[in-house]
């Protein structure tokens, strides 16, 4: 009997352990890549959104600096890769699916938002 209750627990356990599992995916590009991307306008408000960003990264403290006057010189082209723009650290690390960057995360728009003025240069517009 008690080999019963064991077996019907150790099945429940591994049935909640198996339906409880989190998945972690990118979120897909929803931004229209046909419209061009401003960094000045698009990308830089991103950054200093409720000091989203420039909280901890600004001159003197953590880099990248992403400050408003400093952004562009800080992450292009260390943080930006045009060959391979899915693994540019300014996309992935903060990525809202990424297990990096422990504090402050893109948006799943915001990240889109990234990605595509990547795939489109990476442009100082």
């Amino acid at each position: 009997m008690k080999t019963k209750w064991f077996l019907i627990g150790a099945l429940l356990i591994i049935f909640l352990a198996m339906t409880s599992c989190e998945y972690e995916f990118i979120e897909t590009d929803t931004s229209d890549p046909s419209v061009t991307v401003k960094f000045s306008t698009e990308i830089i408000p991103i950054f200093n959104a409720n000091n989203n960003c420039t909280a901890c990264h600004k001159a003197g403290s953590q880099p990248p600096d992403l400050t408003t006057d400093r952004a562009y010189n800080s992450i292009v082209p260390s943080l930006v890769k045009l060959a391979n723009p899915e693994s540019s650290k300014i996309y992935t690390y903060p990525n809202p699916a990424s297990s990096g960057h422990g504090f402050k995360k893109y948006t799943p728009a915001q990240a889109s938002l990234v990605l595509n003025w990547i795939k489109q240069g990476a442009q100082n517009n």
